[in-house]
């Protein structure tokens, strides 16, 4: 799967957040090793992700201490990244919308 962007991946990480790096790195390469065809086969292979309306998903990184909203287009395999940030950064967004 192509994830768009990785940059914004390292902002974060960059931003005051180091201990990020590694979790979300891991999840990059996960992202880009996959190839799921619809959110069901996502959800059977990481339990913890959380399936939205709008294409999103959201998954916990970083022992659950950080948020990773994502939004799929299973068909084409292109995983665009919507949002990254604490949980409490989490609770002021819309994670079907944003």
């Amino acid at each position: 799967m192509r994830v768009i962007a990785k940059r914004t991946l390292r902002e974060f990480w960059e931003q005051g957040h180091a201990d990020a790096q590694r979790p979300l790195t891991e999840w990059y390469h996960m992202m880009s090793n996959a190839s799921w065809q619809t959110p069901q086969e996502l959800k059977a292979d990481i339990g913890t992700a959380s399936i939205l309306r709008g294409r999103r998903v959201v998954f916990n990184i970083g022992g659950n201490k950080y948020r990773l909203i994502v939004a799929i287009r299973y068909s084409q395999q292109i995983a665009w990244i919507r949002f990254v940030g604490t949980h409490a950064q989490y609770d002021q967004v819309d994670a079907e919308t944003i």
